[in-house]
């Protein structure tokens, strides 16, 4: 049995989107053009694999290869947003160190943390609680716990 031929991307490029709500607008179709995809089919694919996201946010990391065919890997959805979904808020506080917006409990860092364990550049729990407590102190939200 041959050994298939591993494919290189010709380029890499990331995109971000409403997840299951996409559409080829700016800024996705743009940035799918400029490399050579098809905006209409990368949506269409893109929306498919999102459908459970309902509207939030998430990044794409989209692969470009030579015959214009396409990959990508979805993320998580950013933590500055996991954070305003729990904390029930619009925004982040403008001045965090001075007013603070809102607060989340200890158990709901710890889902986030789950949610974005294999985003995180960490290996334990206690570490990626302490990247989204940094992320929720630069937001002006107080941690319960």
């Amino acid at each position: 049995m041959a050994k298939k031929k591993r494919k290189t991307p010709t380029a890499i490029f990331k995109v971000m989107a409403a997840g299951g709500q996409a559409t080829p607008a700016p800024p996705v179709g743009p940035a799918c053009g400029q490399h050579g995809v098809n905006p209409g089919q990368f949506v269409q694919q893109f929306n498919e694999k999102t459908r459970h996201l309902n509207g939030m946010p998430v990044t794409a990391v989209v692969s470009v290869y030579a015959d214009r065919t396409f990959d990508f890997v979805v993320k998580s959805p950013p933590a500055s947003v996991l954070l305003k979904d729990a904390a029930k808020l619009a925004k982040g506080s403008g001045v965090p160190n001075k007013e603070k917006v809102g607060t989340v409990t200890d158990a709901q860092v710890e889902a986030i943390c789950k949610t974005k364990m294999k985003d995180l550049n960490c290996k334990s729990m206690d570490s990626a609680k302490r990247i989204i407590a940094g992320t929720a102190r630069s937001m002006g939200i107080d941690i319960e716990g």
